[in-house]
């Protein structure tokens, strides 16, 4: 689809809810402590629309689970990432559906457990983005296994930039390269000096 597999898919949804949802969070922050109303309104609607963004990348992965290689160890890391999503995705939803329907009767005392638990969700959002990361960067998963071995035979060439690629230095002391003048002497007693390039030869 458009170039993109199941795996690359679930990637590419992956940062619009985790935006969304955290900016969500934040608006109701701000609401609380400069008691606007339009912050908390804004933060109602930029929490539906990450949900949704969440349920999309939920599905998304679910698929690319079933499309991609991998040995024991990244299963285990893959079912944490897993759980850790359902979870964040449950417990948004159900946010979601509780600040639509009550959010013009919200009690102080309900509105502060909304919010708690929103701060809640974004631990296990934060927890699902970290086990996510691992599954690309300790286990690479999604690579298929061709591109995998073909990297790492790439890798073993052992191809540095440094030391090798670098240019002799030029010293810039004038008195070492500049040619003497053939047939310059210089007196007995003469204290060192040098001449500009092209002195004439002379005997002192």
């Amino acid at each position: 689809m458009l170039g993109y597999d199941w795996p690359r898919l679930h990637a590419a949804l992956n940062d619009l809810p985790v935006a969304l949802l955290l900016a969500a969070v934040v608006l109701d922050l701000l609401a609380v402590i400069t008691k606007r109303l339009w912050f908390r309104q804004v933060g109602v609607w930029t929490m539906l629309v990450g949900a949704i963004g969440g349920a999309v990348a939920v599905l998304s992965g679910l698929q690319a689970e079933e499309h991609i290689s991998h040995g024991e160890a990244v299963h285990r890391v893959m079912e944490t990432h897993e759980q850790l999503g359902l979870i964040t995705l449950g417990l948004f939803g159900v946010l979601t559906l509780w600040r639509i329907v009550r959010e013009s009767r919200m009690a102080a005392r309900e509105r502060a457990l909304s919010l708690v638990l929103s701060i809640v969700g974004v631990g296990f959002l934060v927890a699902t983005g970290v086990y996510g990361g691992k599954l690309v960067f300790e286990h690479a998963a999604g690579i298929p296994t061709k591109v995998l071995q073909a990297e790492l035979q790439e890798r073993a060439k052992d191809h540095h930039h440094g030391a090798a690629d670098k240019h002799p230095a030029v010293t810039s002391d004038s008195t070492a390269s500049a040619p003497q003048p053939e047939g310059h002497v210089d007196p007995p007693g003469a204290p060192p000096h040098s001449h500009s390039p092209g002195t004439p030869p002379h005997a002192d």
